[in-house]
């Protein structure tokens, strides 16, 4: 039985401050397959209300966390309706110990993103 967790938040690094109503789908990827397991969209603080995953449902393996962060750019103002250079950002990541708590944030602009294995 795993004891470990995914969890995930956004920051706006353009306005500095958490990134609130920015909607997170996750995937489990094998081969060519995404399958979607969880949808949810973040909270005033930038974080998910309840892990993405946790105890026997998370696994080891291939996942990925895609941000709508197109739509959160145009609602806070800081992109146009035309084409984005930023709008869905996939994160793509493995789990190789199931009972582990990973931290997967993402720091977004409208031009720039980063990420990493947080705590």
């Amino acid at each position: 039985m795993s004891g470990g967790r995914l969890t995930t938040h956004v920051l706006d690094t353009a306005r500095g401050k958490p990134a609130a109503g920015v909607k997170i789908a996750l995937y489990r990827v094998s081969g060519n397959s995404h399958r979607k397991i969880a949808e949810t969209v973040t909270n005033a603080d930038g974080r998910t209300e309840a892990p993405m995953l946790i105890g026997k449902e998370f696994s080891e393996g291939t996942y990925e966390l895609v941000f709508f962060a197109g739509d959160y750019l145009r609602e806070t103002g800081q992109a146009g309706e035309g084409v984005l250079f930023l709008d869905q950002i996939p994160i793509r990541f493995g789990v190789p110990d199931a009972g582990q708590h990973y931290h997967v944030p993402l720091l977004i602009s409208p031009f720039a993103y980063s990420t990493y294995r947080g705590s």
